[in-house]
């Protein structure tokens, strides 16, 4: 199992005095119901090397309502991340090779080193501010599109 940080921690940064890194979001993926219709449509930022998934979303103080970050794995295989130095509450998607929601975790807590496993091999993971997934009807089981 690989264990994936939102960032690496870095006790001397308060969060009050960071203005935060952002982030341009240049790629967008659909997620599909049972019959393969579209319900919600994502722009996001693609964190597919070490450098780029270990950043994550850390310092990130805000995202527009549709737009989030995909992490790529080159193999499919257990994944976890925590919420360190993340300053917003996340929703946390765990996608299979097939394309399919294997896992979501919804409303994460901000800077948390708990623990999130995918409890699932996972390929992708992604990641939207809080609450999309209620609000655009998301489910497990359901498929993504890239």
């Amino acid at each position: 199992m690989l264990l994936n940080a939102c960032g690496e921690p870095d006790k001397k940064k308060n969060p009050a005095e960071t203005k935060g890194r952002v982030l341009e979001y240049s790629n967008t993926l659909s997620f599909l119901n049972a019959d393969g219709e579209v319900v919600s449509t994502l722009r996001f930022v693609k964190a597919d090397d070490e450098s780029e998934r270990n950043q994550g979303l850390m310092d990130v103080n805000s995202m527009p309502s549709d737009a989030g970050m995909v992490f790529y794995f080159d193999t499919e295989e257990e994944q976890s991340f925590y919420m360190m130095n993340t300053p917003l509450s996340l929703d946390i998607m765990y996608v299979n090779a097939d394309s399919v929601i294997v896992n979501i975790y919804k409303s994460t807590t901000p800077f948390s080193s708990k623990t999130l496993p995918s409890g699932e091999p996972a390929k992708y993971v992604v990641e939207t501010n809080a609450g999309y997934s209620i609000s655009n009807d998301i489910k497990e089981g359901m498929k993504v599109r890239f």
